[in-house]
């Protein structure tokens, strides 16, 4: 991976990490997770394993240093890494679908994943959640999912009308 990569990345997730810093909480403690919108596109744009990892790893690390939920620093940190993978390998596979399909079908499991995943791990580590899962998943992470599929659609035509610009598509 070129280091052009690698700080594409990270500036997507420093945007994501900002986003996700300045949204109030949607249900309880809960936020909507703009990091996550910020690594698809990061992938969507250099789909290889080592963006996953960086990218999943600077994600894991932002959402648990600004989370609110209990037992969110661990559950951030294993899920963003594991949505990271579950995604660009779900990219992969579908690298010769119609990308303005692809991409908002993407957006969503793999954020639908990631809150599924989150709420799982948080489950474990506190021992219970603070409302019911089937609660959290309607109220917080279909709406995020939705949010999320937006997000990543838009910033993501952005960005490759961009690289169209510059003459790297």
């Amino acid at each position: 991976m070129k280091l052009r990569d690698s700080i594409l990345t990270a500036l997507l997730m420093a945007i994501g990490l900002v986003l996700h810093q300045i949204t109030p909480p949607i249900m309880g403690s809960m936020k909507p997770n703009f990091l996550l919108a910020m690594l698809f596109v990061a992938l969507f744009i250099n789909p290889v394993y080592q963006n996953a990892l960086l990218g999943g790893f600077l994600g894991g690390i932002f959402a648990a240093l600004t989370t609110t939920f209990p037992g969110g620093q661990v559950a951030n940190f294993i899920e963003e890494i594991i949505t990271a993978f579950v995604v660009v390998t779900l990219i992969r596979l579908t690298a010769r679908f119609n990308r303005h399909i692809a991409i908002p079908v993407i957006a969503f499991i793999g954020t639908m994943e990631s809150g599924i995943v989150f709420l799982a791990i948080a489950s474990a580590v506190v021992g219970g959640l603070p409302l019911a899962f089937s609660v959290l998943v309607t109220t917080v992470v279909i709406p995020t999912a939705a949010i999320n599929t937006v997000v990543t659609y838009a910033v993501y035509n952005i960005a490759y009308q961009a690289q169209k610009a510059i003459g790297k598509v």
